[in-house]
C-alpha cells in the first residue's frame, strides 16, 4: 500500500534535488564586493574586463574549431579542396548547415574586432532572402551570451557598466600598468551622481556585483524592432526623461533619466536591429555613432554616454539595395560590414535543416524515406542558376560534393568553374525558402492524415506553386522542376529502392555476378586469361558476359574499355586501404548488377501489383519485398502508396 507514496516521495526528492543544485550553481556564480575587491580579482585574471567583441569572439571559439579538411566526409573535402584555410566552428556549425563560408566570415569579423581593429567600430550586417537564417544567427549569438558566466558590473547601474569606469582619469595609466588592461569609457550620468552624492567621491567603496546576460530581462541584450515611420522616437534606443520626476528634481539632475533604451540595456553585450533599413535615418545615425564613436546621447541635456556593444543588424536584399542606392547614405555604408547570408545550396545540408526544424517542432507524423531529399532537391534547384557546362541536376550533385558518373566515367566539371560563372554569383539569394517546404510538409500531412511521402509532398508543392503569388515565368520554371526533373529523379530512386528490396534474397546471386565480372574485367584490362574454377582451364575473358552487365547502365561501344579500367582501378585502391569489397562497393557496377538480376526476374510487375493474382511463390516474393521496405523505414501506409506508384509508373506490362 505504501509503494505509490514511496514513488511520489522519490520523484519529489529528485525535483527538489534538481532545484537545489541549480540554485547552488547560480549562487556560486554570484559575487558582490567593492571596487577594491574587484581590482584584486582583476589583477589575478585581467580577462574578466574584456570588451564586448572580445567576449563574443571567445564565446564562439570556446567549444572548439577545426579545419574543414579534417572532416571524414569525402564530399566536403571535394567541395573545399581549394579553400583549406576555411575552419568550422562547433558553436555555430551544430545548428547551421551548408553556410560554412558565411560562418567563417562572421568569425573573422569577431576576431578582427577582438583585436580592436576597425571592425570593432563597425556594424555587423546580415543580408539575405527571407528565411535564410539571418535572425537565427543573431538569436544564436544572444543564446550564447545567456549561457556565459556573469560579468562584473557597477551595482545598480542602468548601463551595467564596467567597474573600471569608477577610476579617475589621472590614475588610469598607473592602474593599466598594474592590472595589464586598457581602460576605456566613462561613468554614465546616473553613476556619476551616485559616486558624488552617495559615496562622497570615494570610488574604491562603490559596490560591484555580477550580472548574467538575459534577453527576456533586458540585461546585456537589446532588441530594436522596426518602428512605425510616422511615430519614430529615439527613446527606443537611448531611453528618456521621466516626466513625472521633472517636478521633483532640478534640470539636469540624472535621477530623472530612464536609461532603458536598446543601447542602454545592450551595453556590455549586443544590440540587434531587426529589418534595420525600415527605420528612419535618424535611427541609423544613432546606431553608427554608437559603434563608431562608442557613445550615445543621453536623453535631455545630460551629455553623452559611453557604450560597449556588438551591433548586429539584418534585412533582406531589396531593402539593402534601396538604401545603398541613396548617395546620402555613403557615410553609413562605410561603417557597415556586409555579410551575405544566402540559402543553402548543398542538398545533404538542406535535408539536415528540415530534420532539425521538424525535430524542434511538434511534427510527429511518419516521414517516408527520401521525402526530405525530394523536397530538398526542389528547394536547391530553385536557387541555382543554369550553366552551359552541365544540367541543373548535375550541378546540384556537384554542389553537394558528389562525384557525378555518366556512362561509367566521372564527369570532369570542377565546382569552382560553376561557382565563378557570372550567373552563379547570386545563387542562393533567390529561390524557395525553407518555410515554403515546411508548409508543404504540413499540407501533405493534412491531406493524408497518416504520413508524408515523396508523392503527396510533390503534389502539395505543385498546388502551392500554382496558387502562389509569383511571376508566371517563375511559376513555369518551378512546375517544370516538380513535374519533370523531380518526378524523374524520384522514379529513378524508387526503381532502385524497390529493386533493392526485391533482389535482397538474390544477394548471393549478386555477389556471384560481381566476382565473375571482376575476374573477366580484370583479365580484359590486364590482357590475361581467366582460370576456370572447376576445370582450371585458362579461358579468354567473356566479353559477351561483360557487355550483358554494362549495357544495363548504357555502357556500350568504346566507353566499355574506360568503364572496366575505372572499376578495376577503384576497387584495387579501396582494397589497398584494407576495405572489404563486394558488389555494392562501386555504385555504377552495383546498379548494373541489380538491373541485370531484375531483367532475369521480370515478374516484378505481376508481383508488386496487388490487383493481380499471384501464385504462392509470387506471394512470398511480394511479402519478402514489403518486409524489406518496412525494415528500411517505410510504414504500412506509405509502402502501399509507393508500390502502387511504382506499378503505375515503372513496370507497366
Amino acid at each position: 500500500m505504501n509503494e505509490p507514496n514511496n514513488a511520489i516521495s522519490v520523484v519529489s526528492t529528485s525535483f527538489e534535488q534538481i532545484i537545489k543544485e541549480d540554485r547552488a550553481s547560480r549562487e556560486k556564480k554570484e559575487w558582490s564586493g567593492t571596487l577594491i575587491d574587484y581590482l584584486k580579482l582583476l589583477k589575478d585574471d585581467p580577462t574578466i574586463a574584456k570588451l564586448a567583441h572580445t567576449r563574443m569572439f571567445d564565446m564562439i571559439m570556446a567549444p572548439g574549431s577545426r579545419s574543414i579538411m579534417d572532416t571524414d566526409d569525402p564530399r566536403t573535402k571535394r567541395l573545399y579542396k581549394n579553400n583549406e584555410e576555411l575552419n568550422t566552428y562547433n558553436f555555430l556549425n551544430e545548428e547551421f548547415f551548408g553556410i560554412e563560408p558565411v560562418i567563417y566570415q562572421i568569425v573573422r569579423y569577431f576576431h578582427a574586432a577582438s583585436l580592436k581593429g576597425e571592425e570593432s567600430r563597425q556594424v555587423l550586417y546580415f543580408m539575405g532572402p527571407v528565411g535564410s537564417g539571418k535572425s537565427s544567427l543573431a538569436e544564436k549569438l544572444q543564446r550564447g551570451l545567456e549561457g556565459m558566466n556573469p560579468v562584473y558590473v557597477i551595482d545598480n547601474c542602468p548601463m551595467f557598466e564596467e567597474p573600471l569606469h569608477l577610476l579617475p582619469r589621472h590614475l588610469r595609466k598607473e592602474f593599466e600598468k598594474i592590472l595589464g588592461v586598457r581602460i576605456e569609457g566613462d561613468l554614465c550620468p546616473a553613476c556619476r551622481w551616485r559616486l558624488k552624492e552617495e559615496f562622497g567621491a570615494r570610488y574604491e567603496e562603490f559596490p560591484v556585483s555580477t550580472m548574467g546576460f538575459s534577453k527576456r530581462n533586458r540585461r546585456g541584450i537589446g532588441i530594436v524592432p522596426p518602428v512605425d515611420p510616422n511615430n519614430q522616437d529615439t527613446s527606443v534606443l537611448i531611453g528618456s526623461e521621466n516626466i513625472s520626476k521633472l517636478d521633483m528634481y532640478a534640470e539636469g539632475d540624472p535621477r530623472v533619466l530612464e536609461l532603458n533604451g536598446a543601447f542602454n540595456v545592450g551595453n556590455r553585450g549586443m544590440v540587434e536591429f531587426i529589418e534595420v533599413f525600415k527605420n528612419e535615418t535618424e535611427y541609423l545615425h544613432a546606431m553608427i555613432t554608437a559603434t563608431q564613436e562608442k557613445f550615445i546621447p543621453a536623453p535631455g541635456r545630460h551629455g553623452t554616454i559611453y557604450v560597449d556593444s556588438v551591433i548586429v543588424a539584418h534585412s533582406n536584399e531589396a531593402e539593402w539595395q534601396k538604401f545603398k542606392a541613396d548617395h546620402t547614405n555613403e557615410a553609413i555604408l562605410d561603417r557597415i560590414v556586409v555579410i551575405k547570408v544566402p540559402y543553402n545550396l548543398r542538398l545533404s545540408e538542406e535535408v539536415k535543416i528540415y530534420q532539425k526544424m521538424l525535430g524542434n517542432s511538434d511534427f510527429r507524423a511518419h516521414i517516408a524515406p527520401h521525402t526530405l531529399e525530394m523536397a530538398s532537391t526542389f528547394a536547391v534547384l530553385s536557387r541555382l542558376a543554369p550553366d552551359e557546362k552541365c544540367d541543373l541536376i548535375t550541378k546540384l550533385r556537384i554542389y553537394n560534393g558528389e562525384e557525378v558518373v555518366e556512362k561509367g566515367r566521372t564527369k570532369k566539371v570542377e565546382i569552382h568553374e560553376l561557382r565563378d560563372a557570372e550567373k552563379a554569383r547570386r545563387e542562393g539569394m533567390t529561390g524557395i525558402s525553407t518555410r515554403f517546404i515546411l508548409k508543404a510538409l504540413d499540407n501533405a500531412l493534412t491531406q493524408s492524415g497518416k504520413c508524408v511521402n515523396p508523392i503527396n509532398v510533390r503534389e502539395s508543392l505543385v498546388q502551392m506553386v500554382k496558387d502562389g503569388d509569383m511571376p508566371d515565368d517563375q511559376r513555369k520554371t518551378l512546375l517544370d522542376f516538380l513535374q519533370d526533373k523531380i518526378h524523374k529523379e524520384y522514379l529513378e530512386l524508387l526503381e532502385k529502392e524497390v529493386t533493392k528490396a526485391f533482389v535482397y534474397s538474390y544477394r548471393e546471386q549478386a555477389e556471384t555476378v560481381f566476382e565473375n565480372y571482376l575476374d573477366h574485367a580484370g583479365a580484359y584490362v590486364n590482357k590475361t586469361k581467366v582460370k576456370d574454377k572447376n576445370t582450371k582451364e585458362e579461358l579468354k575473358p567473356d566479353e559477351n558476359f561483360l557487355k550483358s552487365v554494362e549495357e544495363q547502365i548504357a555502357i556500350i561501344g568504346s566507353s566499355a574499355d574506360g568503364f572496366r579500367q575505372e572499376v578495376i582501378a577503384y576497387l584495387w585502391s579501396i582494397s589497398r586501404k584494407g576495405q572489404k569489397i563486394n558488389y555494392q562497393s562501386y555504385e555504377p557496377l552495383k546498379e548494373a548488377i541489380e538491373k541485370k538480376l531484375m531483367a532475369s526476374v521480370r515478374d516484378i510487375s505481376r508481383i508488386i501489383t496487388k490487383a493481380r493474382t499471384r501464385d504462392p511463390e509470387q506471394k512470398d516474393k511480394y511479402n519478402d519485398m514489403v518486409n524489406n521496405l518496412l525494415a528500411n523505414g517505410y510504414c504500412e501506409y506509405c509502402v502501399d502508396v509507393v508500390l502502387k506508384y511504382a506499378a503505375n509508373n515503372l513496370w507497366k506490362e
